[in-house]
């Protein structure tokens, strides 16, 4: 999965993910109780894709939702439980094998929790951002998102920070040593 190359506002850049996430779910739907090594490794992939996303959003976007948008500690609070949520579905899934009885259940569990909060974003979230927020700043976050994502971990953390400038600390340290976990053990390829 790619993200646009070019520098591009960041409900352009987030929605063209999600709709990348969504194919990787539709290929893993179609999977469903399948125990080959590919349900395994787009499941991973599934996973890395979300951690990034989420950290990234977690560290910008919802930062510049509480500070812009009426209303936006609400709708931030709501939107980090869901990614609580997700990321609690990842952890399980993350020592899971598509033969283990637990498996698809949890990825369909987390597809559905996933669907549902992007939903939300597109529909509810993103439109108040647009409103509240100009172009060059829209531009700026998505830039910050992108850059966020180079160096976000690639693995669930769900004790850690949910949220802001604690969070984006612990990134690149956390990300690093996630992506050396992946390459020593092929996760995700």
């Amino acid at each position: 999965m790619s993200p646009p190359t070019t520098q591009t506002d960041v409900i352009t850049f987030l929605t063209h993910q999600h709709h990348e996430v969504d194919a990787l779910f539709t290929k893993l739907e179609k999977m469903d109780g399948s125990t080959s090594d590919e349900a395994r490794r787009l499941a991973e992939q599934a996973v890395i894709f979300l951690v990034k996303h989420s950290v990234a959003e977690e560290i910008y976007l919802y930062p510049a939702i509480r500070e812009h948008v009426p209303g936006g500690d609400e709708i931030a609070d709501h939107a980090v439980e869901e990614h609580n949520e997700a990321e609690r579905s990842m952890k399980r899934l993350e020592s899971l094998k598509p033969a283990d009885a637990d498996f698809w259940p949890t990825m369909r569990e987390l597809i559905t929790e996933v669907r549902h909060h992007v939903e939300e974003e597109e529909n509810d979230l993103f439109p108040k951002l647009r409103r509240a927020c100009s172009e060059p700043q829209l531009q700026e976050l998505g830039k910050k998102v992108q850059q966020a994502e180079e160096v976000a971990p690639t693995r669930p953390h769900p004790s850690a920070p949910s949220e802001g400038s604690a969070l984006g600390i612990l990134t690149p340290g956390t990300g690093m040593i996630d992506r050396l976990r992946d390459a020593l053990s092929g996760r995700g390829r």
